[in-house]
């Protein structure tokens, strides 16, 4: 044997008993535990994404909870009025129609004439936006008269939202507009008639030109 040879051997020697020291196996025994560690660890992994997906397919029934929404529940909760009025439903109300539904429903929160509070102004501010001191209420900021029907059908009164009938909703909301100076007393506002209602404030907002995104 060379002198080479006998060299690798000793070292080779050496490194296994360091190795037996350390409590590590040496050489094919080492290799054979590390492949055997991969195995037990993909398997690991199978098994808990297996666990998981099981949770998630048993979730909903285990507790008992809820019901399947059908149509009719759906359509209770779909009542959004877009800017065109096209979902406005049918009715009719005028400003002389809704002062006493305001008085009774609303003055509590907005005050005798929507100007008082303690909540919020509803009434006022025309030409203050783009003063020092803006005021931003329904008539001088909003710029759909139908987001006002919209937002009083499915809020309002504050002590029991949504339970307005389309009569008194647009009658409420003719008297606040009346009271901002922007209709007749006498305006009859109905689907057709109040998408064409102009807000002064129209011209003051401008389309988000960026897409949405989840």
């Amino acid at each position: 044997m060379s002198e080479a040879m006998e060299r690798k051997r000793q070292v080779a020697a050496a490194r296994r008993v360091r190795d037996e020291r350390r409590g590590a196996p040496a050489g094919h025994a080492w290799s054979v535990l590390r492949a055997a560690i991969v195995v037990v660890n993909a398997l690991l992994a199978v098994a808990f994404a297996a666990v998981a997906a099981a949770g998630e397919t048993a979730a909903a029934p285990r507790f008992g909870l809820g019901s399947a929404a059908d149509d009719a529940r759906m359509a209770a909760w779909d009542i959004a009025i877009d800017a065109a009025g096209a979902s406005l439903p049918a009715g009719q109300g005028s400003a002389r129609d809704g002062a006493s539904i305001y008085a009774a429903k609303c003055a509590h929160c907005h005050g005798a004439s929507g100007r008082e509070g303690p909540d919020p102004p509803l009434v006022g501010g025309a030409g203050s936006l783009d003063g020092d001191a803006p005021m931003q209420t329904v008539g001088s900021y909003w710029p759909y008269a139908t987001t006002i029907y919209d937002y009083v059908h499915r809020a309002m009164p504050f002590t029991a939202p949504g339970s307005l009938a389309p009569d008194e909703v647009y009658a409420l909301t003719a008297f606040l507009l009346h009271a901002n100076g922007i209709i007749a007393a006498d305006t009859v506002l109905d689907r057709d008639s109040l998408p064409a209602v102009r807000m002064p404030n129209r011209g003051g907002f401008v389309p988000d030109p960026r897409p949405d995104v989840p």
